[in-house]
């Protein structure tokens, strides 16, 4: 009996998939690219419908950068900015998980929570500085509870969605093999969850940001907001700029860490298999 050979189908890519050297060539030129169009707007005094004639080239903002980051004082306003954003983010993110599972799963803490949350959500954290002023004795702790307050609702909200958008038979199939609430705590909710919690993580690092960068301007000794609003005050537009730059890396720096934490925990989700965008 003769043998037929049959070669293996050659591996198909699937669809949306980049090599990921390309994927990197393109983020790369549009950073490269946006940065000459800056260089040429400036260089060249364009004054369309905005005035470009005022702002700092790249060229001067890198020589200003090059000579902060020879300044030890630029890391101790990193460093400062960093602990703010860390406490804050971090007990946002417990409070507001477990708050978020609470009012979820008891009609009871829904009606007596939900609406003090509703009531508070609306009002922008940065608004809180009066009142952080009045309660707390030092700046710290004032700019600390500003970022926490920034933070927790969008986890809260997100972490509610997730809980009470869980299919009512992954419970039943617990209870009926015998699990209590906290079984149904640990196997149904807070895996069944997870991705929505991430949501509110990612979204609520972002907000954080924003907020303990206007505090610290507003009330801050110290950080990259009080060094970037003190550049302002003193007209040192280059300064405003790595000011700007470096927010905007610490900030891209830990929403990153977020995603990719959240993509470690939740590695079992469909899309995480087959080729989602990173």
């Amino acid at each position: 009996m003769s043998t037929v050979s049959v070669a293996a189908p050659a591996a198909v890519p699937l669809p949306g998939r980049r090599p990921h050297a390309l994927r990197w060539a393109v983020r790369i030129g549009s950073l490269a690219g946006a940065l000459l169009l800056w260089q040429w707007l400036t260089a060249a005094d364009v004054t369309l419908w905005v005035r470009f004639d005022r702002l700092p080239t790249p060229v001067a903002v890198a020589g200003e950068l090059a000579r902060a980051v020879r300044d030890p004082v630029y890391y101790q306003d990193i460093a400062q900015s960093l602990v703010r954003i860390l406490t804050g983010f971090t007990l946002a993110a417990v409070a507001g998980v477990a708050a978020g599972i609470a009012v979820a799963r008891s009609w009871l803490l829904s009606d007596v929570l939900q609406p003090l949350f509703e009531v508070m959500r609306p009002i922008p954290a940065i608004a809180l500085v009066p009142v952080a002023i009045l309660l707390f004795p030092r700046n710290e702790e004032g700019i600390v509870f500003i970022t926490f307050t920034a933070a927790f609702f969008p986890i809260l909200v997100s972490t509610r969605h997730a809980v009470r958008a869980l299919p009512t038979v992954w419970e039943d199939a617990v209870r009926t093999m015998g699990g209590g609430r906290w079984r149904v705590l640990s196997s149904v909710v807070l895996p069944g969850a997870l991705p929505g919690v991430f949501g509110g993580l990612s979204v609520g690092m972002g907000v954080s940001w924003i907020c303990v960068i206007s505090a610290e301007m507003i009330s801050g000794d110290f950080g990259v907001g009080y060094r970037t609003w003190h550049a302002y005050t003193i007209v040192d537009y280059p300064a405003v700029l790595v000011g700007m730059v470096t927010i905007g890396v610490l900030g891209w720096g830990t929403a990153a860490a977020v995603e990719l934490l959240g993509r470690r925990v939740t590695h079992w989700l469909p899309a995480r298999r087959t080729g989602g965008h990173r």
